[in-house]
């Protein structure tokens, strides 16, 4: 245990976030959660402890200093990542995470009453129905996702949830530049702007970190009803 809880604290600090006592025991509580979950529910592929710790946890908060403002949305969050290693170290940000399938928000709402973190929820339903929410769309400062679809479809997911003035953060892996300029006529449609792209390296895993700051407010058409900003991506 304390060896894990060492290789946590020794993986955060070669990123340059230091983490608290605190911090590391819910990273660790997280993990053991997430193993005794994964033995009945598929949630990760991953089960070595290291690799966890590599691949979820420092994958999602290497990206701690693009995070701003008070509200976050994570979409398709899955297991919980980004946005519940996010929240660990961000504890005052309001949180909520999305994902369609029930088990997986099951999931982390376990975990997160385990952990006792405040103000972050997990709930079940998708992208184009919660979009056209008023309690939800344009409700964030930052909106988050994990390589869960390509840009152009992604975007569409994404940037309605955004306040003006916010930021999506789309993370992908490498070789993005293809994806991105089929995406770039998206991006101004739905209101936004590539604001940078970033590119990063985890334990020799190759990411990117595309930036898109939201300009003007999204046209309420958007997103399209469900399957179509996957079957026609808007040009």
């Amino acid at each position: 245990m304390e060896r894990t809880k060492k290789f946590i604290e020794e993986k955060s600090k070669e990123i340059g976030i230091d983490l608290s006592k605190t911090e590391i025991n819910l990273f660790y509580s997280y993990m053991q959660n997430l193993l005794e979950w994964n033995k009945k529910v598929n949630l990760t592929a991953i089960t070595d402890e290291k690799d966890i710790i590599i691949k979820h946890f420092i994958d999602s908060i290497i990206i701690n200093k693009e995070i701003e403002g008070n509200t976050m949305l994570d979409i398709g969050s899955g297991a919980g990542f980004p946005g519940i290693p996010l929240k660990i170290i961000n504890n005052k940000m309001n949180v909520v995470l999305l994902d369609a399938i029930n088990k997986k928000v099951t999931f982390m709402n376990d975990t997160i009453n385990k952990l006792d973190l405040k103000n972050i929820i997990a709930i079940h339903g998708r992208a184009e129905d919660y979009a056209h929410d008023d309690n939800y769309r344009e409700k964030f400062d930052i909106v988050i996702s994990r390589a869960v679809s390509n840009m152009t479809t992604l975007v569409e997911y994404m940037l309605p949830f955004v306040s003006v003035g916010g930021k999506c953060l789309c993370l992908k892996g490498p070789s993005v530049q293809e994806e991105l300029d089929s995406a770039r006529n998206a991006i101004k449609i739905l209101g936004g702007k590539i604001d940078k792209v970033c590119e990063y390296t985890v334990e020799n895993n190759e990411r990117t970190l595309i930036i898109i700051s939201k300009e003007k407010n999204t046209e309420q058409i958007y997103p399209r009803k469900q399957g179509k900003p996957l079957k026609e991506p808007l040009r």
